[in-house]
C-alpha cells in the first residue's frame, strides 16, 4: 500500500538575481516525500541544499514549477502552521530560560498559560531536557541547546520538522550521541523529516531516502533508499550494507561532480 504523500516538488526551479546577475540555484527538482519519510539532503557547499529546504518553508519563493505540502501550497501549508524548523545554530534568546524559548511560539500561537506548560514539559522530555526548563541558554552545553531548538520545534506539534545542519558545529561525540537521540524521537513521534547535512555517515545512519544533490544549479543526481533496519545502534556503521550505501552516496556525489 502506498504511502500519503506530504511533501511535493515537480519542476522546481529557483534564480536569485544578483548586482552581479542571475544565480541558479535549483534546476528541476522532481521529489515526492511520504508520511513518516526521514530524508537526508547531500550535496557539495553550495549546492542549494538549504535552499531546497526553505522552498518547502516558504521562506524562499521558486522561480518555476511547484512545490505543495500536504496538499496545498507552500504559503497555505506554513499559515496552518505545518511544520517545526531547525536552524544551524539554536538561535535561543539568551534573556529567556529554556521554558520561556520553547512558550515563544506556543504564546504567538495564543495557547493559554496551562496548554503552554503543559507542551513545554512533554517536548522537553522528548528531548531529554526534563529539569533544565529554568536554566538560561548560557547554562547548556551547544548539543543541549541545539536539542531546545528541536523541542522548541516540537512545541507546536507540526506533523513535519525541517532541519538545516542542526549538528554541523558540534564534535563528533556529541554529534553521534544526537544521532541517535534524533532516531529514538522520530521513532516516538513518527514525524515526517527533511534533514540537510554535509556527512556521509550521518545521511546513511538517519535517512530511509538520502537525496544526492549536484553542484549548482542544484539538480537531484541520485535518490536512495536505505534498506538499513529502522532500529539502528551506531555499531551499524561498521555493517557491511551500511558501508554499501555510503559507497553509494559517495560515488553519487563524484558523479554529480562530474556532471555539473
Amino acid at each position: 500500500m502506498s504511502k500519503e504523500v506530504i511533501i511535493e516538488t515537480k519542476g522546481l526551479d529557483l534564480t536569485f538575481e544578483t548586482n552581479d546577475g542571475p544565480v541558479h540555484a535549483l534546476k528541476d527538482i522532481n521529489l515526492t516525500v511520504e508520511k513518516g519519510d526521514f530524508i537526508s539532503f547531500i550535496g557539495p557547499s553550495g549546492c542549494g541544499k538549504t535552499t531546497l529546504l526553505r522552498v518547502i518553508a516558504d521562506l524562499e519563493t521558486p522561480t518555476g514549477g511547484t512545490v505543495s505540502v500536504n496538499g496545498v501550497s507552500a504559503h497555505e501549508a506554513r499559515m496552518a502552521r505545518a511544520y517545526g524548523y531547525v536552524f544551524q545554530a539554536a538561535g535561543l534568546y539568551p534573556w529567556r530560560t529554556i521554558g520561556g524559548n520553547i512558550k515563544l511560539p506556543l504564546e504567538i500561537m495564543g495557547y493559554s498559560k496551562d496548554g503552554q506548560e503543559e507542551r513545554v514539559s512533554k517536548v522537553l522530555e522528548l528531548v531529554e531536557l526534563a529539569g533544565f526548563e529554568q536554566k538560561f541558554p548560557w547554562q547548556l552545553s551547544g548539543g543541549m541547546q541545539q536539542r531546545a531548538s528541536i523541542a522548541r520545534a516540537l512545541a507546536f506539534d507540526a506533523d513535519i520538522l525541517l532541519m538545516d545542519e542542526p549538528f554541523g558545529a558540534l564534535d563528533e561525540i556529541v554529534r553521534d550521541h544526537l544521532n541517535e537521540q534524533l532516531l529514538a524521537l522520530w521513532a516516538r513521534t513518527h514525524k515526517t523529516i527533511c534533514f540537510v547535512t554535509h556527512s556521509i555517515p550521518e545521511a546513511v545512519f538517519l535517512s530511509t531516502k538520502i537525496v544526492v544533490m549536484s553542484p549548482r544549479p542544484g539538480r537531484i543526481a541520485d535518490v536512495i533508499e536505505s534498506t538499513l533496519p529502522k532500529e539502528r545502534p551506531l555499531e551499524i556503521r561498521d555493517s557491511k550494507e551500511f558501508i554499501e550505501i555510503a559507497h553509494r552516496v559517495r560515488d553519487g556525489l563524484i558523479e554529480g561532480h562530474s556532471n555539473g
